[in-house]
C-alpha cells in the first residue's frame, strides 16, 4: 500500500518549524533574506547592473556604500544583482539536474536488468572524471553562455542525483506493497509515481538542498576562474576575482561577495540537517 503523507502534514511541519532549534530559524531567515534580495533588490537598487557611475575603485562613501569596482560600477548594486543571477542560475541548474537524475534513477530501480546496467555504467563513466576538470573542458569547447553553463553543470551533477535516487528507490522497489502493485497489473509509471517516489521524497528533498549548495559553489568557482557567468552580468564569483587585488591594500570589499557565498551555503546546510532529522524521526539537540 502506498505510504503517503497525511493531510495534516503541513500543519505538523509548521508545528515542527516553530519548535526548531535557533540555528535552523536563523538559517531560514537568511534564506528568506537572500530570496527577497534576489527578487526585490534589482528593483530598489539606485543604479543599473552594468552602469558606470564613478571612477575605478572609489572608496566607501555615502554614495557608494561598498565603493566601486575596476570599471567604476557600484559594488553594492552588483552584489544585489549577483544574488539574482547566481542564485537563479544555480536553482535552475539544480532543478534540471534533479529532473534528469531522479527520473533516470527511478527508471533504473523500477525496470532493473539491462536498463539498470546500461544507465549505471554510463553514470560510472561520467563520475570517473573529476567534475570541475570535466566542466572546464566542456565549457572551453562549447562556450560559456548561460544556457551552456546550465546544461553542462546539470548533466554532470545529475549523475550524483542518479546514484542516490537509484540507491534509495531499489530498497523501496522490493517491498511487499510494490510487488502487490505489480501483481495487480499496475504499469511502471504508476509504480514510480505512486509507490516509490512518495516514499523517497524526504531524502530527495534534503539532497536537493545539498545539491543546490554544490552547484552554487561550482558556478561561483567557475566564474572566479573566468568560465562561469560572463560580464557584464554580475556574479559573486567573478566579483571576488575582479576585486581580489584590493585585499593587498587593506580593503575588505572582496570579502562581501565571498561571504555572501559562504553564508548562504551554511544557512542551507543548517536547514537541510534539521529537515533530515525531522523526516527520519530523529530528535536533535
Amino acid at each position: 500500500m502506498t505510504m503517503l503523507l497525511p493531510q495534516g502534514a503541513l500543519r505538523s511541519g509548521a508545528r515542527k518549524l516553530t519548535s526548531a532549534p535557533l540555528s535552523v530559524k536563523i538559517g531560514i531567515a537568511i534564506i528568506i533574506l537572500y530570496l527577497l534580495m534576489a527578487l526585490l533588490g534589482p528593483v530598489l537598487s539606485p543604479y543599473g547592473e552594468a552602469e558606470i557611475v564613478g571612477a575605478p575603485f572609489e572608496p566607501w562613501s555615502d554614495r557608494f556604500w561598498l565603493g566601486t569596482d575596476s570599471l567604476g560600477r557600484d559594488m553594492c548594486t552588483r552584489l544585489v544583482f549577483g544574488a539574482r543571477n547566481t542564485i537563479g542560475i544555480a536553482l535552475m541548474t539544480t532543478l534540471l539536474a534533479f529532473s534528469l537524475g531522479a527520473l533516470t534513477g527511478l527508471v533504473a530501480a523500477t525496470f532493473g536488468g539491462w536498463t539498470d546496467q546500461l544507465l549505471s555504467r554510463l553514470v560510472d563513466v561520467l563520475m570517473s572524471i573529476p567534475q570541475l576538470i570535466f566542466a572546464l573542458l566542456l565549457l572551453s569547447v562549447f562556450g560559456t553562455s548561460i544556457s551552456t553553463l546550465v546544461i553542462v553543470i546539470a548533466v554532470l551533477d545529475s549523475t550524483r542525483v542518479f546514484r542516490l535516487t537509484r540507491a534509495v528507490a531499489i530498497n523501496v522497489a522490493v517491498l511487499d506493497y510494490v510487488e502487490a502493485a505489480r501483481v495487480r497489473g499496475e504499469g511502471p509509471l504508476w509504480i514510480m509515481g505512486r509507490e516509490i517516489l512518495p516514499n523517497i521524497a524526504p531524502t530527495l528533498i534534503a539532497e536537493f538542498g545539498l545539491r543546490f549548495c554544490f552547484v552554487f559553489l561550482l558556478i561561483s568557482g567557475l566564474s572566479f576562474l573566468g568560465l562561469g557567468i560572463q560580464p557584464p552580468t554580475a556574479d559573486w564569483g567573478s566579483m571576488v576575482r575582479d576585486s581580489a587585488t584590493l585585499i593587498t591594500y587593506g580593503d575588505i570589499t572582496p570579502l562581501f561577495p565571498a561571504g555572501a557565498i559562504a553564508l548562504l551555503s551554511v544557512a542551507i546546510n543548517l536547514v537541510v540537517d534539521w529537515f533530515l532529522q525531522w523526516a527520519s524521526g530523529l530528535k536533535g539537540d
